[in-house]
C-alpha cells in the first residue's frame, strides 16, 4: 500500500516519496516541536557541528511536507525554507548515512537551486540525517558559501554522532513534555476524584496492614472524632468505634478478609449523640505469599441520617400500629352509639359519616406529620372552619399556636366537630344572628402546663337543657378519655351552649 501523501512540490519522485512518507510525518508532528521557541541545547549541538566540520553555517532542521524549519540556526538569520529547495529532502531520502555535496555549482541536482543561485551562494552541504522512532524527521547539517573538500570519516561520524544526539535531545523533550500532560492530566483527575468524594462526603483511604498505618483523607480522621491527620493508626480506628460494635466490626473484617477481597460494615462512633453511624467499603489490593491481606483501599462514609430514617420508620410504624388498633376500636364505638341514639337508617349515615370524616381529618394529619402532633390552630382551622360562613364569619377564633400529642389532636378533633355540628343545626349558628367564640389559652408552669380551651355561643335561640344526653353530648364529654387529667364541661346555658376542655399539655419538642 502507498504510504505517501499525494502532490510533489517540485521534487524528484523518489526524493518526494520519503518526504511525505505518512509514518514519516506522524512521528515528525507527534514531537509537537515545529515553530516552538529557540532552545540554548540544540544550539550547543549546532556550533559543535560548525566547528567539527569548520563551516559558518549549522542548522537543525525539521522536514515537514511544505516547508523545512530550523530549530536551530547558526550563521543566517532564516527560521524556515520551502521543502521544494530543500537540500535536507535529499539528506533523509539517501538513508541513514550523511550527505555530502562538495560544490553545489557542479551537481546537477543543486546547480539551479535558489540556494546556490540566490543570496545565500551555497556551496558546501554536509547533512546528517536524525532519526526518531525509526523515521527520518530532519538533520543535522552545515553548509559554507564556498567548496569544501570531502570530509574525512572522521569528520562525518562526528557529524552523525551529533544528529544522533540531537535526535536523542528530541526524544527526552518529548518525553518530558509527555511526562508534565500526564501529571497535569493525573492533578487534574486527583481533584476531580478529591472533589467528587468531596461532595459525596467520602472519606478514601489505603491501609497498609503489615506498618499499621491508613493513609487517608483529612475527612477521615473527621468521621472518626480523631485529630485532624492524613496519617492515622489503625489501632486508633479501633478505639474510635463504639464498644458496642466493635466485636461485630473485628469478626466481619476478618471473615471478609479470609473469604474475599471486599468487605462492608457498618458501626457507631464514640462521642455522639444521637450516635453517628459510618459504613466501610474496602478491597484487598495486595496479598503476601501466604495469601494474608498487606494492602487494602478502600472509603468511609457518614449514613447517620439513614439510620436515623430508619430508626425513625421503625417508631412510625410501631406508631401506626398501635393508631390502627385505637382507631378501629374508636369507629366501633362511634358505629354502636351512634346506632343507638339514631331514630331513622338515614339519620345514623348522616351522623356516623359526619364523625367517621372528623375522626379521619385528625388521622391525615397526624399522618402527613408522621404522628408527631398536631398545631392546635391548624386543627381548629380544618375541623370548626367549614362549619362557618366565609363571607360572613360568626365564629371568632382566637390563641396562641402550640403542639397537640396524637391522643390529644384525635380527642379534640371529635369535640370540635360535634360542638360546631350541634350549633349549626340547633343551637347559635343556626340563625343568622348567631355567633360563637373560641379561644383557648395555657394555664400553670413549665413541666406542669395545660390547655384550656373555651367555646361560647350566643344569639342563638334560647337553650333548653335536653331531658336525656344523645350520643353528642356523650361524645363531647368522652372523648378526651384516653389523656390523662383531662377535664370537659359541657353546660347548656340559656344564652348558648358553653363547652370549656382542659387538658395537660405534653413537651413534643424532644
Amino acid at each position: 500500500m502507498d504510504n505517501t501523501i499525494e502532490g510533489a512540490p517540485g521534487l524528484p519522485a523518489e526524493i518526494f516519496r520519503a518526504v511525505s512518507d505518512r509514518d514519516r510525518l506522524s512521528v515528525l508532528h507527534g514531537l509537537e516541536m515545529l515553530d516552538t521557541a529557540a532552545d540554548p541545547d540544540f544550539d550547543r549541538i549546532s556550533n559543535l557541528a560548525a566547528s567539527v566540520m569548520q563551516a559558518p553555517i549549522a542548522l537543525v532542521t525539521l522536514l515537514d511536507l511544505d516547508r523545512q524549519w530550523f530549530k536551530s540556526c547558526v550563521g543566517i538569520d532564516e527560521t524556515e525554507t520551502t521543502t521544494d529547495i530543500s537540500f535536507c529532502a535529499h539528506a533523509i531520502a539517501a538513508g541513514d548515512e550523511p550527505l555530502v555535496v562538495t560544490d553545489a555549482t557542479l551537481d546537477p541536482r543543486f546547480m539551479t537551486n535558489p540556494l546556490v543561485t540566490g543570496k545565500h551562494h551555497v556551496r558546501f552541504y554536509a547533512g546528517a540525517p536524525m532519526v526518531v522512532a525509526g523515521a527520518r524527521i530532519g538533520t543535522l547539517c552545515v553548509l559554507d558559501r564556498k567548496p569544501h573538500a570531502f570530509p574525512s570519516a572522521a569528520k562525518l561520524d562526528q557529524l552523525k554522532a551529533l544528529a544522533g544526539l540531537a535526535a536523542s535531545l528530541f526524544m527526552l523533550k518529548d518525553a518530558t513534555r509527555s511526562g508534565a500532560i500526564a501529571e497535569a492530566a493525573l492533578a487534574r483527575e486527583e481533584k476531580r476524584r478529591a472533589i467528587a468524594l468531596d461532595a459525596a462526603s467520602l472519606a478514601s483511604w489505603a491501609w497498609d496492614i503489615r506498618a499499621e498505618m491508613i493513609e487517608c483523607d483529612v475527612l477521615m480522621s473527621e468521621l472518626f472524632n480523631l485529630p485532624r491527620s492524613t496519617r492515622l493508626r489503625a489501632r486508633d480506628i479501633l478505639t474510635a468505634i463504639d464498644p458496642r460494635d466493635v466485636y461485630q466490626t473485628e469478626t466481619r473484617f476478618r471473615d471478609a478478609l479470609t473469604g474475599s477481597d471486599d468487605y462492608f460494615g457498618e458501626y457507631r462512633v464514640k462521642g455522639f449523640s444521637p450516635p453517628r453511624w459510618l459504613a466501610t467499603r474496602g478491597r484487598v489490593i495486595e496479598r503476601d505469599d501466604d495469601g494474608k491481606p498487606t494492602l487494602i483501599f478502600g472509603v468511609n462514609y457518614d449514613i447517620t441520617e439513614r439510620k436515623l430514617g430508619d430508626e425513625r420508620q421503625r417508631l412510625l410504624l410501631r406508631e401506626l400500629n398501635h393508631r390502627v388498633k385505637n382507631t378501629l376500636a374508636t369507629v366501633q364505638a362511634l358505629a354502636t352509639q351512634t346506632v343507638r341514639h339514631a331514630r331513622q337508617p338515614s339519620e345514623f349515615l348522616e351522623a356516623f359519616g359526619a364523625r367517621l370524616q372528623a375522626l379521619g381529618v385528625a388521622h391525615s394529619l397526624l399522618s402527613d406529620r408522621e404522628w408527631r402532633g398536631i398545631g392546635i390552630r391548624e386543627l381548629v382551622q380544618i375541623e370548626v372552619k367549614p362549619f362557618d360562613n366565609a363571607a360572613q364569619p360568626r365564629m371568632k377564633i382566637s390563641g396562641a399556636d402550640l403542639l397537640l400529642s396524637p391522643d390529644q389532636a384525635v380527642g379534640l378533633g371529635l369535640i370540635l366537630h360535634e360542638l360546631a355540628s350541634n350549633a349549626l343545626q340547633y343551637g347559635s349558628l343556626s340563625v343568622a344572628a348567631g355567633k360563637v367564640d373560641l379561644d383557648w389559652k395555657t394555664q400553670g408552669k413549665k413541666g406542669d402546663r395545660r390547655l384550656v380551651l373555651t367555646w361560647r355561643e350566643s344569639g342563638g335561640p334560647e337553650v333548653t337543657p335536653p331531658e336525656r344526653h344523645g350520643f353528642g353530648s356523650i361524645l363531647i364529654r368522652r372523648s378526651l378519655a384516653k389523656v390523662i387529667s383531662s377535664e370537659v364541661t359541657h353546660e347548656f346555658r340559656p344564652e348558648g351552649v358553653y363547652a370549656e376542655i382542659s387538658m395537660p399539655l405534653e413537651d413534643l419538642s424532644k
